[in-house]
């Protein structure tokens, strides 16, 4: 999965150089709110890459018991045909074969549900992986237009950016608690 990174360097520059010009005191706050809104980027992007890892180390984790599960099955298939040839060839089976397969098949059925829960772990982490990656972008865009705001001087596009903050924050919360 992609890192996401928030590129907020640039954009800081300009909404600090357009408040120093600006000299009215609503660009103040408009600079202080898009510091703001970069560190709840950065706190949506750690959340966000975070759950991405736990979302690939959970599908790793599945993919091994599968592949446990799938040796099991191999397992009990060659005592099975060891079974067979021996019969085929009018030797007596080997003694506990039956037994071993019977084990196999019961390990197999504790393995798939290991396999299922840590596949449905990952579903999970991708989710809320999904979830705080739409704060991310929101916190971005809202960042976005309070450099424009700066650079413009409209008061009505910074209102426009922290109801995008609001609904930032609404994400970054529902991601935190899912």
């Amino acid at each position: 999965m992609e890192e996401i990174e928030p590129p907020t360097e640039h954009l800081h520059e300009q909404v600090n150089e357009g408040a120093e010009h600006g000299r009215q005191s609503w660009m103040v706050w408009v600079a202080l709110s898009t510091a703001m809104l970069a560190v709840l980027a950065a706190i949506a992007s750690l959340f966000a890459n975070q759950n991405s890892d736990e979302a690939l180390v959970s599908q790793i984790k599945s993919s091994d018991q599968w592949s446990y599960y799938q040796a099991k099955g191999i397992k009990s298939l060659v005592l099975t045909s060891n079974s067979v040839i021996l019969q085929a060839i009018g030797k007596p089976a080997i003694t506990g074969n039956e037994e071993k397969i019977k084990e196999n098949k019961a390990e197999q059925e504790k393995i798939k549900k290991v396999a299922e829960e840590f596949a449905a772990e990952s579903g999970h982490h991708i989710a809320i992986h999904e979830v705080l990656a739409k704060a991310v972008t929101i916190f971005q865009i809202a960042i976005a237009i309070s450099a424009i705001t700066i650079l413009t001087k409209r008061k009505p596009l910074w209102f426009f950016s922290l109801a995008l903050t609001m609904l930032g924050i609404y994400f970054l919360i529902t991601g935190l608690y899912m």
